[in-house]
């Protein structure tokens, strides 16, 4: 069921890189007390933003009932059937802990110098049962003022910012300082709304006059309290943190620790000589990706030249077998035969040990020259003019050579030995082929120069041409021929990143080496 889920997810899975894996990581994990501290301020905030809400509905709930019973108050409207645009005003919270200023505890107020408005009082008296029983569920206390912001009792409360702007018409919230509160809680100055408590002034608006104002407050709902009542809604925001550190944690696996495990072990494997190379993870990071294919390509380069070192061993093996069973040999006959043997023979079989004794030392020169070949590297900044490698191969070629070498083709990337090398071998083959005459060109193809060797020689069978870059392969054992020429040629120029192949040209034989440019 996993590696379903994985094979429909990993076609659409994004190519990460291994720094955008751990910064993600590394921001989350720096964001985590941001978060929580944000979180914990959005949700005292959301309580005090409550408690004013409350307030605001409790206040215009008795505002209402003070304006419709308030003496001399004209007969209620009914509702229309279709209430015109802006018949219902909304009152919208305008409370926040992080902006608003804590004004200081609410003094105790003076007495006024005058009693309060009749008209108040006797509103006051008919709404105490009413504030009375909303009290005991919203535990706000309430005060009814008349105009001058006086209370029943005599007291003047028309100094408070918030009595003020609701004498003026407009409702306000203030925060100020909870003078009875107590900590209970070790951990309660976490809170800042713990402290505080809201004084919400609401004006009694009849017949378009402010008549009095209701002042209500009422200390917000503890932090603590509330994180208790929310716990639920906590505990689904801890299991989607805990859900989100799953996921990056199985996004490093995916992306980091998997696929390097599994690259080592078969790394391990492919030390051992065998396993198998594993597929590229889409899910891993790019880096990772990268080090796949290079580790692919790597592998690949491995076997084949194992393969290479393999078939090189076999060869070596049977090219030295022959000349040195052939010098075994003729030793052994002289050591039994020698006092019985004419001159001649002894000469014959000491021109044979002296034959093998060349070949022998031809193939060791020629392995050398392979060897160096295969472990040449690319040289820096290398760069040879064609013409100058191209004359000296000619004249020592032993037969006549052209050289067509415009003055315009440029400078390649490649060592001036290894040109004149390559150069060299190509034309000894075409001397020892046969060939009467050849032909050594060079011409500009995008960003590479190819250089053409041609003779008028026997040319190369058809059957031969898939092994001729073979080492140890020739037709021509007889004449000498080691078959390393070719195999030396193409190595050199590998280290170079230049190519060379066989060439149709219908009479004779034709060598194309591709050379890059020199930058």
């Amino acid at each position: 069921m996993i590696e379903r889920i994985k094979d429909l997810i990993a076609p659409w899975w994004p190519a990460l890189r291994l720094r955008t894996i751990l910064f993600g990581v590394l921001l989350f994990a720096a964001a985590m007390p941001a978060i929580g501290a944000i979180s914990l301020r959005v949700f005292e905030n959301t309580l005090v933003r409550q408690t004013e809400a409350e307030l605001v509905a409790q206040g215009a709930a008795l505002t209402a009932v003070a304006a419709v019973g308030w003496p001399g108050a004209p007969a209620a409207v009914p509702r229309p059937e279709k209430p015109p645009d802006g018949y219902f005003r909304p009152e919208f919270t305008t409370i926040d802990l992080s902006r608003d200023p804590v004004l200081p505890e609410r003094p105790v107020p003076p007495r006024a110098r005058q009693p309060a408005d009749p008209q108040a009082v006797g509103v006051a008296r008919a709404l105490e049962p009413v504030m009375e029983r909303t009290t005991r569920t919203t535990l706000a206390s309430a005060v009814v003022l008349d105009r001058h912001g006086v209370s029943v009792d005599g007291e003047d409360y028309s100094g408070l910012p918030e009595v003020q702007a609701a004498l003026a018409g407009r409702p306000r919230t203030v925060l100020r300082e909870n003078g009875d509160y107590r900590p209970l809680y070790r951990f309660e100055w976490l809170s800042k709304a713990s402290g505080i408590r809201l004084h919400h002034a609401r004006p009694i608006v009849v017949g378009g006059q402010v008549k009095g104002v209701i002042l209500l407050s009422r200390s917000p709902r503890a932090l603590f309290r509330g994180l208790y009542e929310d716990r639920g809604k906590f505990a689904l925001a801890a299991g989607v943190i805990l859900g989100l550190l799953v996921v990056l944690s199985g996004l490093i696996a995916r992306g980091v620790t998997l696929p390097i495990e599994t690259l080592s072990a078969a790394s391990r494997q492919v030390a051992g000589g065998g396993g198998e190379i594993p597929r590229t993870p889409r899910t891993a990071a790019v880096e990772i990706r990268d080090l796949y294919e290079d580790f692919r390509a790597m592998a690949e380069r491995i076997e084949r030249r194992s393969g290479y070192l393999r078939d090189f061993a076999a060869a070596v093996s049977h090219e030295f077998k022959t000349p040195l069973a052939g010098i075994g040999g003729a030793v052994e006959l002289l050591q039994d035969h020698f006092e019985t043997m004419s001159p001649d023979e002894r000469r014959r079989f000491l021109d044979n040990i002296a034959g093998d004794s060349d070949r022998l030392s031809q193939l060791v020169t020629r392995l050398l020259d392979l060897a160096r070949a295969d472990m040449a590297m690319p040289e820096a900044g290398a760069a040879a003019d064609l013409a100058e490698p191209a004359r000296r191969a000619a004249d020592a070629a032993g037969f006549p050579v052209e050289v067509d070498v415009p003055r315009d083709i440029p400078a390649v990337a490649a060592p001036l030995t290894t040109v004149e090398s390559v150069l060299t071998i190509l034309l000894q083959n075409a001397r020892q082929a046969g060939a009467g005459r050849a032909t050594v060109t060079a011409a500009r193809e995008g960003a590479d120069v190819i250089l053409t060797v041609a003779d008028d020689g026997p040319g190369v069978p058809a059957a031969d041409r898939e092994r001729l870059f073979e080492p140890f392969f020739t037709s021509r054992r007889a004449e000498g021929g080691t078959g390393l020429g070719l195999p030396i040629a193409r190595s050199l120029l590998a280290a170079s990143h230049a190519r060379i192949e066989l060439v149709e040209t219908g009479q004779g034989a034709a060598f194309r080496v591709t050379l890059p440019r020199a930058d």
